[in-house]
């Protein structure tokens, strides 16, 4: 698990991003062979800045690239340009305010539950031995959205939308060449391209800690994820 990359999305995160840089530091620094991709999805406050201070003081500079385009386009395509530059046998992806956090992975290799390097392995929120602080409002959020991915798709996964995954090279870039879901209905349509590809995902347990700041927005991107998601039906991956 040394030979690790780990794929930072971002949009707008300059209020979280200097709290996961000490997260991120300690991670990096006791690992030899691990590269860090931030993909910055037309961020238009300070996070460029921030991220380039963040780079050019740390001690290991090689380790960390930095992608950025003007155009907001959404966190999937954000996922999908990283992991098509990325260099190492693993890929992670991991959320910007570190709601599960990168060392999270040293339990599941302590555990044993990374073995198999043609699977696909998904933190899941709801795992019974995963421990979870979250909203209220999240929490109903997820409920429904699973009562219509359930409804729409035979997809068995119980958390599709964690924003915490690991994959390996062998296949995920070419499963990831194929997303064509740029926002946050992207989980869904890699689910269905895995599953097509007999590609077995094995979910495990997270400690995820709700972060203020999200940039989910109720009122617009549920609407346009569900109307992703409907076009993701028509597509017929399932």
């Amino acid at each position: 698990m040394e030979n690790l990359s780990i794929i930072i999305p971002f949009y707008n995160e300059e209020k979280r991003l200097k709290k996961s840089f000490k997260i991120l530091n300690n991670f990096l620094l006791n690992r030899k062979n691990a590269e860090i991709i931030f993909v910055n999805d037309g961020s238009n406050d300070q996070s460029e800045n921030i991220i380039h201070n963040f780079i050019y003081n740390f001690k290991k500079k090689k380790s960390i690239r930095y992608i950025a385009y003007k155009k907001n386009i959404g966190k999937g395509y954000a996922v999908k340009k990283g992991i098509l530059n990325s260099k190492k046998d693993w890929i992670l992806i991991c959320d910007a305010d570190m709601s599960v956090q990168p060392n999270q992975l040293n339990q599941w290799f302590k555990k044993k539950l990374i073995i198999n390097p043609n699977k696909a392995y998904f933190g899941s929120r709801k795992h019974t031995s995963s421990k979870v602080k979250t909203s209220p409002i999240r929490e109903l959020l997820g409920i429904i959205f699973n009562l219509i991915i359930n409804f729409l798709f035979d997809i068995k996964i119980r958390d599709t939308q964690c924003g915490y995954k690991l994959f390996n090279k062998k296949y995920a870039k070419s499963i990831f060449r194929n997303i064509s879901s740029y926002r946050f209905s992207f989980d869904i349509e890699l689910v269905l391209l895995l599953k097509k590809k007999n590609i077995e995902i094995k979910e495990l347990p997270v400690i995820w800690k709700h972060k203020p700041g999200s940039k989910l927005n109720i009122f617009y991107d549920i609407p346009i994820m569900l109307l992703d998601i409907f076009k993701i039906k028509l597509k017929k991956l399932d």
